[in-house]
């Protein structure tokens, strides 16, 4: 059985993100126990990881390094080791450089670049921006893209995005008064800006991927 760790460091839609890991394991067979942990020895005995985040760059990051040895057992589990990463909207932000909300904020630096403000080029869209989008791939055979119907759309809700250093890391954008990036990957680590979890058909997919994953 899989042990699939999603961490708890007060910010994200854990129950959320928890039941739709549950559906998406029996949809595709996959014998599966999820769990929710703040603890390092659950993370980093994990099969698979899932960061979730809403709210500020800056919150989330120190929120996740007040969990005692973490962030250490999330770099065992996933660049040591090997075991799939999966980072969702302020999660994935997580993954860059650096944010610029608030200042200039350390990440984990597993994907190269920053966290920076949406700045649509038609003034007449809002931000935050919220809602649904069409996913449009830029690294099609990335197994987690695997399967996806044609126009696949994800549900978003965020004020800034990550803007990536190699274009190779970027698996796929949307158009938000421009492309924004809306899912990253990297190795055995990748990410998501929209909310897998709240993107229905196309969402469950996606987790079905993640879950089936041998990077």
């Amino acid at each position: 059985m899989q042990r699939v760790v999603i961490i708890d460091y007060g910010s994200g839609n854990l129950r959320s993100a928890a039941k739709a890991l549950e559906r998406a394991a029996v949809m595709r067979g996959v014998d599966a126990a999820v769990t929710v942990t703040n603890e390092a020895d659950t993370v980093r005995a994990a099969d698979r990881l899932v960061l979730p985040g809403v709210g500020a760059f800056t919150d989330c990051w120190h929120g996740l390094n007040a969990l005692p040895g973490v962030v250490d057992a999330m770099t065992e589990a996933v660049r040591r080791n090997g075991r799939p990463f999966l980072g969702i909207c302020v999660g994935m932000q997580l993954l860059a450089t650096r944010g610029r909300e608030y200042g200039s904020t350390p990440g984990l630096d597993w994907i190269p670049g920053e966290v920076v403000a949406l700045a649509p080029e038609d003034r007449h869209l809002k931000v935050p921006h919220m809602g649904w989008n069409e996913l449009i791939p830029q690294q099609p055979d990335h197994p987690l893209l695997a399967g996806l119907p044609n126009a696949p759309h994800g549900y978003f809700v965020h004020s800034y995005h990550l803007r990536a250093d190699d274009a190779r890391d970027v698996l796929a954008v949307t158009d938000y008064g421009g492309p924004v990036v809306a899912m990253v990957g990297r190795g055995t680590v990748a990410g998501t800006q929209f909310h897998p979890e709240k993107s229905q058909a196309t969402g469950l997919h996606l987790l079905g991927n993640f879950l089936e994953w041998s990077p």
